[in-house]
């Protein structure tokens, strides 16, 4: 389960999970492309946004990453 999927069970829209996270929509898409990380200072409140752990949080964004 990637980026995306955590945020779409958490029914968030990418709009809405940048604002709880203080960012914009745009820094939403890459991390859910993969393109981009986002900073470690924020996996709290990803976690937080996201209703999981840290420790999925970091297994979705290692399995986005490696889609590409």
């Amino acid at each position: 389960m990637g980026l995306r999927e955590l945020r779409m069970d958490a029914m968030l829209t990418q709009q809405q999970l940048g604002e709880a996270v203080l960012v914009g929509q745009s820094a939403v898409a890459h991390w859910e492309a993969g393109t981009q990380r986002p900073l470690k200072k924020y996996h709290p409140l990803l976690a937080k946004a996201l209703h999981c752990s840290l420790e999925t949080l970091e297994q979705a964004l290692e399995e986005t990453v490696s889609r590409c």
